[in-house]
């Protein structure tokens, strides 16, 4: 099966800066293993904390879902909504 890209965005609650302090470090290595296992591609917050946006480049949404589930910044409330969306790779490329 080949790899697909997905992207993951997030939608923060308010005051989001000073809520994430005690979740942080877990939500980083986190997103640190599924970048050292070559599932993340890139990833991070909007400039203004509104959200956030993961790209993943895996064979299905099965593991974006995974991480998702896993985020202690979902469990702790702080992400309002997300969304899963297979991207096609018009130009530039994803190693």
């Amino acid at each position: 099966m080949s790899s697909k890209t997905y992207i993951l965005e997030y939608d923060y609650i308010e005051g989001i800066l000073e809520k994430r302090t005690p979740f942080r470090p877990e939500h980083i290595n986190l997103a640190k293993d599924f970048v050292n296992n070559k599932h993340i591609k890139a990833g991070g917050p909007y400039a203004d904390a509104s959200g956030a946006l993961f790209v993943f480049q895996v064979e299905d949404d099965a593991l974006v879902h995974e991480f998702v589930n896993a985020d202690p910044y979902v469990s702790a409330g702080l992400v309002t909504s997300h969304r899963v969306r297979e991207l096609t790779v018009g130009v530039g490329g994803l190693d």
